[in-house]
């Protein structure tokens, strides 16, 4: 389950936003994880039967089973279960570039590669102003 404000947050509250930016907290020893998902993965197709052109295929993505990108964490989830961890969306975003921006944003704000209370192990930004807009 993911909070979002203190309330779970489901499919029909996704709106017009792309992704998130979330935190992952460790309840047995309040280590934390942040870092970015979407709401929406997009593949492309071969084309149909005499046609040229690929289609896209946009569906929505495994975010509500995702406990991030983090291989400790991963194996943690994989080890011990899903209840030991509590996931918060930490904000909204429209857009694949703010994804990214307050992804790095909160990570340099919090110190996470400094503290030994956070799972994260790099930070790993390329975006442009444009991307913003």
């Amino acid at each position: 389950m993911w909070l979002y404000e203190g309330n779970e947050f489901t499919s029909d509250m996704i709106g017009d936003n792309f992704g998130f930016v979330y935190q992952i907290t460790d309840l047995d020893n309040d280590k934390k994880y942040i870092g970015k998902k979407w709401f929406w993965s997009t593949t492309k197709r071969p084309p149909l039967k005499g046609k040229t052109r690929k289609r896209t295929v946009v569906k929505q993505s495994d975010w509500q089973d995702y406990y991030g990108s983090s291989d400790e964490v991963k194996q943690l989830v994989e080890d011990h279960g899903r209840d030991r961890f509590k996931r918060e969306i930490l904000r909204l975003c429209k857009t694949k570039g703010e994804c990214s921006y307050y992804e790095a944003k909160l990570q340099f704000d919090f110190d996470v590669l400094f503290r030994d209370d956070y799972y994260n192990e790099f930070i790993g930004i390329k975006i442009h102003s444009k991307h913003l807009k």
